[in-house]
């Protein structure tokens, strides 16, 4: 952990235990802050239908750029310094940075993404109003809902005078759904602002339920295994000289994958693609492959692909550990070998600032009339942008997005537009008062 600021340690999150239950819808500052998001919420919903109906799937660079545009215009209204970053480097379009600088409080990081899985061949391209409230439509949770959340809640802290005060970097990253290569460009911007941040907020849209927030997200890393065997007449297999083949060994590491990583809490690991025999074709993108073998013939290779998916870094680290010794392990006259992906998401660690700050957000949300708020199960949150920050911020939780809805990913996503008020007022009430708090 790098120590940035006098935030940066335990003392800050002590300190605000002291402070932030004290304060309560009855003061001004904040009624000032519901009212400005009821001003401006007609608006935002219009900014979520016409970037809906923007094509922004990750490889749809323009699409990309224009709904970046968009979102840029309505932050330089508010006085950020805005700046559309070129992707070439790492093959993407690029990124949304808007800044402010304050001189109170803690310095804040607010995530989100211009991108969507949604490219121009498929046939999802326009909203559809389900109801009076539920929007059918490509994005509209993932995440172009959490992008309008942020600039709403900005808008209502301008509006009540309080945007001056703070430290705000907002960075929408345009390839969360495919990121470029290599990753360390692709997301040098936001490790870069979470570096300098005291706090992240993610607004992806969680497990889709108002109620909860994310303080943990699993990370996901693709692997590969190889293994080669000795080809031989089957009637040979075992012997001394020929070993178990290729496809026994294959079987051998799975299975002790399975008996001994199974049971872990928050632990998966997928092979979701296998191809073996005597010889063999793999497709260069990973995706499928050809392979040739005979019923009384030795298999002499065999090639698994799959991920892994872990809820800490320290998971993470044993998981691989165990993973490659079964692999070294192996039967006879065969070899295996592991290797993981670079371009990996780290899972978002749960630590205790992480779960503090859901504290505060939840009294936030009482105080406001909302309801309680609890954590996510990590199983239900996939890897996502504010991983990134795991390493660098005391504070950080997820889900802040437009909720309610469903299907993500899918022709049938969907979001509850009356969230989109919701999230806004408790993520603006919220930031004012981390910055406002009496520390003692």
């Amino acid at each position: 952990m790098i120590l940035k600021s006098n935030y940066k340690n335990s003392l800050f999150i002590a300190v605000l235990c002291v402070s932030l239950l004290g304060f309560s819808q009855n003061n001004r500052k904040e009624k000032n802050i519901i009212k400005a998001v009821d001003k401006h919420t007609e608006n935002a919903i219009e900014l979520i239908k016409k970037t809906v109906n923007i094509n922004s799937g990750t490889m749809n660079f323009e699409g990309v750029k224009e709904v970046g545009k968009l979102y840029q215009k309505e932050l330089d209204k508010l006085g950020f310094k805005t700046e559309l970053t070129n992707g070439d480097a790492y093959g993407r379009a690029g990124h949304l940075i808007a800044t402010r600088k304050g001189k109170k409080g803690p310095k804040f990081l607010m995530i989100g993404h211009l991108d969507t899985v949604f490219e121009l061949d498929s046939p999802f391209q326009d909203y559809t109003m389900l109801n009076d409230s539920i929007m059918k439509g490509p994005g509209v949770a993932d995440m172009k809902g959490g992008d309008v959340i942020i600039i709403l809640a900005m808008q209502a802290l301008h509006d009540a005078g309080l945007l001056d005060d703070m430290s705000i970097e907002i960075v929408m990253t345009g390839d969360e759904e495919k990121s470029g290569d290599p990753l360390e460009l692709s997301k040098k911007a936001l490790i870069d602002a979470a570096k300098r941040a005291d706090i992240a907020l993610g607004f992806e849209n969680g497990d889709n339920n108002p109620k909860t927030i994310v303080v943990s997200r699993r990370g996901s890393a693709d692997w590969q295994l190889k293994v080669t065997g000795n080809p031989a007449h089957s009637s040979q297999i075992f012997t001394d000289a020929i070993g178990s083949g290729a496809i026994y060994e294959t079987s051998r590491i799975l299975n002790e994958f399975y008996v001994q990583l199974a049971k872990e809490k928050d632990l998966t690991f997928n092979p979701g693609f296998i191809i073996g025999g005597t010889t063999l074709q793999p497709d260069e993108d990973g995706t499928g492959g050809h392979a040739f073998g005979k019923s009384n013939v030795v298999s002499q290779e065999a090639i698994v692909r799959g991920d892994l998916r872990a809820v800490s870094l320290d998971q993470l680290i044993k998981a691989k550990a165990t993973m490659k010794k079964i692999v070294s392990e192996n039967y006879p006259k065969t070899k295996a070998e592991l290797t993981f992906s670079a371009g990996a998401y780290p899972p978002l660690t749960k630590t205790d600032g992480n779960v503090k700050l859901l504290e505060y957000y939840n009294t936030v949300s009482e105080d406001l009339g909302f309801g309680s708020v609890t954590a996510v199960n990590p199983r239900n949150a996939g890897a996502a942008d504010i991983s990134f920050t795991s390493e660098y911020v005391d504070m950080a939780i997820d889900g802040l997005g437009l909720t309610g809805g469903g299907d993500d990913h899918t022709i049938n996503e969907t979001g509850d537009l009356n969230t989109v008020a919701t999230q806004a007022k408790i993520t603006a009430v919220l930031m004012y008062r981390l910055v406002n708090s009496k520390l003692k």
